[in-house]
């Protein structure tokens, strides 16, 4: 098949005879598996689940039939269907108390057509009496419970918005969210624990399902002996119902494990206090201490937790022994034998953590470093596991120069190894790796350093002084620079084609870039045909064609170039509902992190992407976004993994591994420290070079050093001071140099930052709109250069060739 047939074309075609791809049954299938495999059970007093045969069930909470598949924006998905929790049980034959269904039903239905959405309506007063005859009609109490968040806004809304912003509608959805959640959705609502007071009161058999994106409070049924049981369910996209039915029902055996912590409360994250003190800034004072970093490290703080990190437990049981530890070539290598020791099948996560010795740098006293999940195992049966990691990925950053300034230390002492199936649960090994020596590993630049974070917290509890970098000027520009009216929301030109023989497609000497494909001519060679206008042209986003809304790439028929389309992600490929295109719903990455197998979002990136995204005639799927869950009022968290790095970059490197597997180009994003959706577009991330480094950028080292993405996104907001699509030290030094980086760096959609300083800064693609004209602009004043241009522009190129 000619090289690009299928970008230039619709309708669009089978990849694989006269099935489509898209929605298939075995895609739905695979949806469904993962929803299963990603959810945790928390809490199972008395064994109450699964439920045995015959049980008689009452379902309570308008999230019996308000199921949320997923988050809103950008990873929203148009499907065909969506299956609930009353529909899952349902299917598997389960007796449900009818009358209580229909109450909800009906709230439901109506709240629907008054235009709520999933997740975002409040509970419905629930009569006494039909909760008396549903005692009297059913054994067991299953309350569900439903959350929702979108982009655009955070978990506990606050209304802010850039002056002459086109968009003022966006602020329904969070005003609406401060109607019902007037805490925030963190928490019950008055309503929610006044239907949880009715059913433990009438029943001695309460199970609850959590069907949310992110961490919620569950210290009431984490406390109360009258709840028995508890799963998080997240939201498992399209099948999402099926799922949590048959896990209900021991159809399934759980075995997720928590990729968060969930403390007692929402003030016990360090996160917190701060979080909405400005919509200007954000200071990470906690620094390093990110999620169990901090509960297993800082004094007092232990006891903050209900379900530690790695926690899950199984309708069977494992035990652990550990084989072999020791360290050869620089690797520490640990062999475990896991055997099934319940009556169930069942899968197990082996985690395999370290804590260093305090020293100059103080260090959080638990390190996730490797992880492995067995295969299902029968009663009885064992596997043995191997867990790696390499010596270097223990050592710390020194930003201040205490052993030696911006590098990455090993400090001498002891590294304790802990093994386990939480990090609570793992037990210290007898072998440690003993560090005889400081060792400086490699020493770096001091980019992006703070100049407005005054302190930050250490291990012990205390604080250190920061000292001051020098302000970076983040409106700086040679322009005045463009009004909100005139940033956002403006779709590129869609200029027509001069008039030319269909015989003689080029003009005499043009050598298309099909050429470069097929090596006739270097891609230096191609680019040299081109004006400084047609370069330009290539560092701008391009019009939708076929069934992108998210603007396309390359586009310069004069020479060959096609007009590669992006879409969003991550939940699934993303059309627009009038397009009449329906896709498959995949479960939101939380809860893909929480089943800890890399197979699993590899697999789901081959079908996601590799396949429903070119099927559908799109070249750039615009995922998976790797942000860290600093903290659990980010309203974008169910599109991020986890709290940890090594977790995130792992499972979301497999699956990028699954994207690109048939030459679709993964997206990695947002690069970086975008952890706040309250005014995105200029709020300051203000922290430490350590935490940078050592956090919010780990997940993103990881991805690139193991699996090279085609295309990585910078993000929307100011880091340090410096826009993160405008710093150079970020895009070039950190990303090009230190790591690497060989691919595509694009901004995220109608960003603040300014074309030619994006240019400079490493950014080669502005999308959705590029401003050909302030960059011509900027070569006649010198700020930039031909070659300047070439550079992105031969990043861009190289991604066009890349796609088949």
């Amino acid at each position: 098949m000619e090289k690009w047939i299928r970008a230039r074309y619709q309708p669009n075609l089978p990849l694989n005879g006269s099935q489509r791809v898209t929605a298939s049954p075995e895609h739905i299938a695979l949806s469904r598996r993962a929803a299963q495999e990603g959810a945790v059970l928390l809490k199972n007093d008395g064994n109450l689940l699964p439920l045995a045969p015959d049980t008689r069930v009452a379902l309570f909470g308008k999230g019996s039939f308000d199921y949320v598949k997923g988050g809103g924006g950008s990873g929203d998905v148009t499907v065909a269907y969506i299956k609930n929790l009353y529909d899952g049980l349902k299917e598997e034959g389960v007796s449900l108390y009818e009358p209580l269904s229909d109450f909800y039903r009906d709230y439901v239905e109506k709240r629907y057509e008054a235009g709520d959405v999933p997740g975002l309506m409040a509970e419905p007063a629930l009569p006494q009496d039909l909760v008396d005859s549903a005692r009297e009609n059913a054994d067991v109490a299953v309350i569900v419970l439903s959350r929702f968040s979108g982009e655009g806004w955070d978990r506990e809304p606050v209304f802010y918005q850039e002056p002459d912003y086109p968009w003022p509608d966006e602020l329904n959805m969070p005003r609406k969210a401060k109607d019902i959640f007037p805490r925030g959705d963190y928490y019950l609502t008055g309503e929610e624990q006044r239907v949880v007071n009715q059913v433990r009161a009438a029943f001695d058999k309460v199970a609850v399902v959590l069907n949310v994106g992110g961490v919620v409070d569950v210290s009431w049924f984490w406390e109360d002996d009258r709840i028995s049981s508890a799963l998080l369910a997240y939201q498992g996209g399209m099948e999402g119902g099926a799922a949590i039915a048959a896990l209900l029902t021991g159809k399934a055996n759980p075995c997720g494990k928590l990729p968060d912590t969930f403390a007692r409360d929402l003030s016990d994250y360090p996160s917190t206090e701060h979080f909405h003190d400005s919509p200007h800034y954000v200071d990470y004072t906690e620094d390093i201490y990110v999620g169990y970093r901090y509960f297993e490290t800082l004094p007092g703080a232990a006891e903050k937790v209900c379900y530690p990190f790695g926690f899950g437990l199984s309708y069977t049981s494992f035990s652990l022994e550990v084989l072999k530890a020791g360290e050869e070539n620089g690797t520490v290598q640990v062999q475990v034998r896991v055997r099934n020791t319940g009556d169930r099948a069942g899968k197990e996560v082996i985690q395999l953590y370290f804590c260093p010795p305090r020293g100059l740098l103080q260090k959080p006293v638990r390190n996730l470093a490797a992880f492995r999940k067995t295969g299902l195992l029968a009663p009885g049966e064992s596997e043995t596991v191997e867990l790696t990691f390499a010596v270097s990925d223990m050592a710390s950053f020194d930003d201040l120069g205490k052993i030696a300034p911006s590098a990455w230390v090993l400090e001498k002492g002891r590294y304790a190894l802990y093994v386990g199936n939480s990090v609570r649960d793992a037990v210290e090994l007898d072998y440690a790796w003993e560090q005889a020596e400081t060792e400086v590993l490699v020493r770096l630049s001091a980019s992006m350093a703070p100049s407005h974070l005054s302190k930050r917290l250490l291990g012990d509890g205390s604080y250190e002084d920061l000292p001051a970098a020098p302000a970076a000027d983040t409106v700086e520009n040679l322009f005045q620079p463009l009004t909100t009216a005139q940033a956002e929301g403006v779709a590129p030109a869609t200029p027509g084609r001069g008039r030319y023989m269909l015989a003689q497609p080029y003009a005499p000497g043009v050598q298309p870039l099909s050429a470069v494909a097929e090596g006739r001519l270097s891609l230096d060679e191609f680019m040299a045909q081109l004006s400084d206008g047609d370069l330009i042209h290539l560092l701008g986003g391009q019009p939708n064609v076929g069934v992108s809304n998210t603007f396309g790439l390359g586009n310069l028929p004069e020479y060959g170039v096609p007009n590669l389309t992006t879409a969003d992600g991550p939940a699934g490929l993303r059309i627009q509902p009038e397009v009449g295109v329906c896709t498959t719903a995949w479960p939101c990455a939380t809860l893909l992190a929480a089943s800890w197998d890399p197979e699993l979002p590899a697999q789901v990136g081959a079908a996601a992407a590799a396949a429903e995204v070119k099927e559908n005639n799109i070249s750039v799927w615009l995922a998976p976004a790797v942000n860290i869950h600093r903290s659990p009022l980010c309203g974008r968290n169910f599109e991020y993994w986890s709290e940890d790095p090594l977790l995130t970059g792992k499972l979301a490197g497999a699956m990028v591994r699954g994207i690109q597997s048939q030459n679709i180009a993964a997206t990695v994003k947002h690069f970086a420290c975008n952890n706040k959706e309250t005014n995105r577009k200029y709020s300051d991330s203000r922290l430490s070079q350590r935490a940078l480094r050592e956090i919010y950028l780990k997940a993103f080292e990881i991805i690139v050093r193991e699996e090279q993405p085609w295309a990585i996104m910078s993000s929307y907001n100011v880091i340090n001071g410096q826009r993160a699509s405008e710093s150079r030290e970020l895009l070039t030094t950190i990303l090009r140099e230190e790591w690497d980086y060989a691919g595509l760096v694009m901004s995220d959609w109608w960003t603040r930052g300014e074309h030619y300083k994006e240019l400079l800064a490493g950014n080669d693609l502005k999308m959705a709109n590029g401003y050909p004209e302030r960059v011509e602009e900027a070569i006649k004043l010198g700020a930039i250069s031909r070659a300047d241009l070439e550079i992105c522009a031969r990043r861009v190129l190289g991604l066009i060739l890349k796609i088949d």
